[in-house]
């Protein structure tokens, strides 16, 4: 399963069967788990562990050194899950010591080529980042998330879950769960409707959504208002429960 122009380091740890192509390298102290599909010219360096059926294509640079002038070799990681699709020339980098050592990647996440993911970052499941996005220093991504081709998160922003960027974003600010942005600098356009009925949410739910976006983004409430308004017609809106939430934890301001 492995092509014997590969290079692997003789410390890694590769379940039986990882299919591993040519010309592609693997380091120290890499782990790659069961059912993997590592395709040609890959770099893959560690520390680095890598779970369960992931596919990874050409050219892709996996657990490199941080792109960080503070780094000074400390062993830091990147942790990626189950289910991953990662495309030609994705470079995923390592963390910082700075910013808690781990890079870590959930499962389920469609990450097309071209794409950046830098050190530190920390992104949920069932995200889906179009071609050349990029995501600068410690980035939050939670889950179903969709950022679009060209979109640019600049560090220690927070996206929330189901929050979508349209193509050539340009995000300097957290941007809350649900919401759509738009632009350079990107500004809020509305809510992720056709996401949210993709995975079922119902009228209901999308209604107390809206309902909530307007409060925020529409009523010219400052942020502190905006956020006890929405917690008080949240009731058994379990849907923006996580709105609430967030807006309680993030640091820096949202996208406004």
């Amino acid at each position: 399963m492995i092509h014997p122009t590969a290079i692997i380091d003789p410390t890694a740890v590769i379940a039986d069967d990882v299919i591993i192509g040519p010309y592609t390298t693997v380091g120290a102290d890499v782990e790659i788990g069961a059912g993997c599909e590592i395709k040609s010219h890959v770099v893959i360096n560690g520390p680095t562990k890598i779970g369960k059926n992931n596919r990874i294509f050409q050219f892709s640079s996996i657990g490199e050194e941080p792109q960080d002038k503070k780094f000074d070799g400390e062993p830091t990681r990147l942790e990626i899950g189950d289910n991953n699709l990662i495309r030609e020339s994705v470079t995923i980098n390592r963390g910082t010591v700075q910013g808690g050592g781990i890079t870590r990647i959930g499962s389920n996440n469609w990450i097309m080529a071209y794409v950046h993911i830098a050190h530190d970052c920390l992104i949920g499941n069932d995200n889906i980042f179009a071609n050349n996005a990029s995501l600068a220093g410690h980035v939050i991504v939670d889950d179903f998330v969709i950022l679009g081709g060209f979109t640019l998160v600049s560090q220690f922003n927070y996206l929330g879950s189901h929050s979508f960027s349209a193509m050539g974003s340009v995000i300097s600010r957290n941007v809350p769960p649900y919401v759509l942005v738009s632009g350079h600098m990107a500004k809020p356009v509305g809510v992720n409707v056709e996401g949210l009925r993709r995975r079922q949410f119902n009228d209901t739910q999308i209604k107390n959504i809206r309902q909530a976006y307007k409060v925020i983004y529409r009523s010219g409430f400052r942020l502190e208002e905006a956020q006890q308004r929405v917690h008080d017609i949240k009731q058994d809106a379990d849907e923006l429960s996580v709105l609430t939430a967030f807006l309680a934890n993030q640091e820096g301001g949202i996208i406004r």
